[in-house]
């Protein structure tokens, strides 16, 4: 089929999911059209997701080695194998830097239609990503960023500033109808060198002061169950008293949780992050200190799937007005509680 590089003309989309269909939009004015000279309403040509022109789509993502990255795979293959018209050539997760690259240059040269690519490195794929855009196939940039809009044609991924908005403002208010008025708040991090974790941690205090609240002990790990329970154990001692505690990944929140057991700590409570089905389980039977989470949805994968195949038939978003896909997708990290768990159990993953 013949490849088109659509341009840019996009805008920031805030969505937990993306939809597909044909957008055409009639003539307006002010007249009101006569019984037999009906406009055309947006989306009437029918839903996308009918079979339409074969694609293949190439994807490529780092090692499934944790609980997230390894949804982020499983959504992109369960997203393809929904559409009778999409081809997936996914390659082998890996985290090597030099081996993605080789592997989406093969991509490239087996002539894919589109491409969704979730680097290892957004810097160090970038170049990679320019030479698929540059031999006219689209390529979809999934949450970790290329260093240039030119690698890219849409990029999707989720708001880690945000995310940490919405659990600080979901525990200043929890903290508030309890009428705890100086509250101790913990904060399990991750990786404080990465700009997600510092994002995050910015959020979350950005929120808590517009309460009146603060940070009172900090911690940060490394994304691992295991880091997750020796930090949080370390907080736990220095915090003799605590009222509410973040903790910003629901893999490291397994160590998380295993260290307030071990504790025998039951005076807080917990909010997680990302959104596993391990934690919205642990919500849902709301026995222990975990009562909420918030999304970072790897459902995000099966998203730049759709994204793609609609760039490969050339083809729009059904609700939207524009004739062309977004620049950029942003997903929104909802808060989930055991009010609406039951809503979000199908994007929750295995830690």
């Amino acid at each position: 089929m013949r490849r088109t590089n659509l341009g840019r003309r996009g805008f920031l989309l805030s969505a937990a999911g993306v939809g597909a269909g044909a957008v055409l939009v009639g003539c307006t004015s002010n007249e009101q059209p006569s019984e037999g000279n009906q406009q055309p309403q947006v989306g009437a040509q029918g839903s996308n997701a009918e079979p339409g022109d074969p694609v293949t789509i190439g994807f490529s993502a780092p090692a499934a080695d944790h609980g997230w990255m390894a949804a982020m795979t499983i959504n992109a293959r369960e997203a393809a194998g929904q559409y009778s018209d999409v081809t997936l050539e996914a390659t082998e997760g890996t985290n090597d830097v030099n081996r993605q690259v080789a592997q989406v240059e093969s991509l490239i040269s087996q002539g894919v239609d589109a491409l969704v690519i979730l680097p290892f490195d957004g810097k160090a794929l970038t170049r990679v990503g320019r030479q698929a855009m540059d031999a006219g196939i689209p390529v979809i940039n999934v949450d970790r960023v290329f260093d240039t809009p030119l690698a890219y044609r849409t990029w999707i991924g989720g708001d880690n500033y945000r995310m940490g908005v919405n659990a600080g403002n979901y525990i200043a208010e929890r903290l508030k109808s309890e009428n705890v008025s100086n509250p101790v708040i913990g904060e399990v991090a991750g990786l404080d060198s990465l700009p997600l974790t510092q994002d995050r941690s910015k959020g979350f205090a950005d929120a808590l002061e517009t309460h009146g609240f603060e940070v009172t002990h900090r911690v940060a790990a490394e994304f691992t169950p295991e880091t997750g329970q020796e930090q949080t154990a370390n907080l736990l001692q220095s915090a003799q008293d605590l009222d509410a505690l973040w903790n910003h990944d629901d893999d490291q929140g397994i160590g998380v949780v295993a260290a307030i057991d071990a504790a025998g700590r039951d005076d807080f409570f917990m909010v997680g992050g990302a959104g596993s089905r391990n934690m919205m389980d642990l919500i849902k039977a709301d026995s222990g200190p975990v009562k909420a989470t918030v999304l970072y949805s790897p459902s995000m994968a099966a998203s730049a799937i759709s994204l793609a195949r609609l760039l490969g038939q050339s083809k729009g978003m059904s609700d939207l007005a524009e004739h062309e896909i977004p620049a950029e997708v942003t997903t929104y990290s909802a808060v989930v509680t055991k009010d609406n768990v039951d809503s979000y159990l199908d994007v929750g993953f295995d830690s």
